[in-house]
């Protein structure tokens, strides 16, 4: 499993050195950041898909976005890092986010798992608020679900009024998907799948009808 992740980055240093690719030398973190959201996006699909042989190509895109920001970290001129110091990091925070696998703590439910965890998170990050840390980027229904579970697991505004609006009407609606155990990102994307799929079926049908008709 090693020499896979040691030849990976042996090319990605080639491609970045003298003598390599011009366009990989030239990148940023900024410039780069477009491609990881798109890697992510692809990553999703590749798993809602079904497919093993997409799924291991589109994992190898998003580890390239991981491999390609830790080289191009290394390169800073006052804070450099590598992939080494990016996986122990990460190693590091699993260790002390899982103090019942690694230490002496009771497992205990999945609820009380999950506020250890916004417990430990917000004590290892300094965040002075459980919500804190959810990216303003993420689509609507994944932001809500997150609000949503913070707000629960934390106590808060669990009788926050509900107005009429249309949004609140959507916000109702990831409220009823997260008490039933469902994903409503996932679920508005697999009917917006079917949609799609109608859709392009019908007009497909109006083509064949079209194209066979007398002249």
């Amino acid at each position: 499993m090693t020499d896979g992740i040691v030849r990976l980055v042996e090319v990605m240093d080639r491609l970045r050195s003298p003598g390599g690719c011009a366009w990989d030398a030239e990148q940023t973190h900024e410039s780069l950041a477009p491609y990881a959201l798109e890697e992510a996006h692809e990553l999703v699909e590749a798993i809602e898909s079904g497919s093993r042989a997409h799924l291991r190509e589109e994992l190898g895109d998003v580890l390239l976005q991981v491999v390609f920001h830790a080289r191009v970290a290394q390169e800073d001129p006052d804070e450099p890092f590598d992939l080494d110091d990016v996986a122990d990091a990460c190693a590091d925070k699993l260790v002390a986010r899982h103090p019942h696998v690694f230490g002496d703590e009771d497992a205990g439910t999945m609820d009380e798992h999950l506020r250890r965890w916004d417990r430990i998170k917000a004590e290892t990050s300094g965040r002075e608020s459980v919500m804190d840390g959810i990216p303003a980027s993420l689509g609507a229904l994944a932001r809500a679900q997150k609000v949503l579970g913070r707000a629960e697991r934390a106590g808060l505004a669990d009788d926050a009024p509900v107005a009429d609006g249309v949004g609140d009407a959507l916000l109702a609606l990831v409220r009823r998907a997260r008490a039933e155990g469902v994903d409503a990102e996932a679920e508005l994307r697999a009917a917006t799948r079917r949609l799609e799929q109608a859709a392009r079926a019908e007009e497909q049908a109006g083509r064949s009808d079209t194209e066979g008709s007398p002249g």
